[in-house]
């Protein structure tokens, strides 16, 4: 477990059969929705967008609670330990991704966490989801570091002189391990170069910062 204030790792904790039992369920959700990947909005009032110049790999969706059941415990954790200990309320559907040849997701941002990604009735249909945003972030790699190449996740940051610092997130590439890290944190995954790479992404929202 590592602390760098920007992410809060937890290696090898979620066993193998439960990750090989998500990767089923997801490719499976994906096969009966073919659905691209998005990506939100700026403003976050133009919902969803398709942008293959930015993010490109295809996901499904999961509401299922024995994996909030299972995720939470280290979001609460890494929130705690780290020393962020935000105020959060409800996290969105759970998202499995699949990255295949050359997909990837660009440097981006989940969400500034302030009042220009408060989730409204224009950009959602979930009303727990309104006057919120995203807080907290968490990534679980599902599957082994040998079955792909490339897909690696990589953080930025600003140093104490103001120096942009890419950290390169190694804790994840092992099968099972979690991440949680704000959602206002610059990241990207790269290009995948050989095989294919399996992921959950869990957003958990609050209030904005004051």
């Amino acid at each position: 477990m590592q602390n760098k204030y920007d992410y809060w790792a937890f290696k090898n904790v979620i066993d193998s059969k439960t990750c090989d039992k998500i990767i089923s369920m997801g490719n499976e959700r994906i096969k009966s929705t073919n659905s691209e990947a998005t990506i939100l909005s700026e403003d976050n009032k133009k919902g969803n967008l398709i942008k293959k110049e930015i993010r490109k790999s295809k996901v499904s969706w999961f509401n299922d609670q024995w994996i909030y059941d299972l995720l939470y415990p280290y979001l609460n954790n890494a929130n705690e330990n780290a020393g962020w200990k935000y105020e959060h309320e409800v996290s969105e559907h759970i998202q499995f991704t699949k990255y295949g040849l050359n997909e990837y997701y660009g440097w981006h941002t989940d969400g500034y966490s302030d009042h220009h990604n408060i989730f409204n009735r224009e950009n959602t249909a979930y009303d727990n989801y309104i006057g919120k945003v995203r807080k907290l972030s968490m990534s679980v790699n599902l599957c082994n570091s040998e079955d792909y190449e490339g897909g690696d996740l990589k953080f930025q940051t600003i140093s104490g002189d103001g120096t942009k610092v890419i950290l390169d997130c190694d804790e994840i590439k092992s099968k099972g391990s979690v991440v949680v890290f704000p959602s206002y944190v610059s990241h990207t995954i790269t290009p995948i170069t050989k095989g294919e790479r399996y992921s959950l992404v869990m957003w958990t929202l609050g209030r904005p910062f004051k």
